[in-house]
């Protein structure tokens, strides 16, 4: 399942690699890329979307819908 979410939390790479790293700590098959001007995530995974949102969320960031 491939998807973007607009995260307009994102300040900085520092927000991008906290947002990887807990991505991937839940799911680690999961390709991740974050452009930090556009503030959106691009997602190749076999979990939902909604659990990659919950993870962001959980970790302090939003996710527009």
């Amino acid at each position: 399942m491939n998807f973007t979410l607009k995260v307009p939390s994102i300040a900085c790479e520092a927000c991008a690699s906290t947002i990887t790293k807990a991505v991937k700590n839940e799911k680690p098959e999961t390709i991740i890329s974050i452009d930090v001007s556009t503030k959106i995530v691009t997602v190749k995974t076999t979990a939902s979307e909604e659990t990659i949102r919950k993870i962001i969320e959980g970790i302090g960031h939003t996710v527009e819908d």
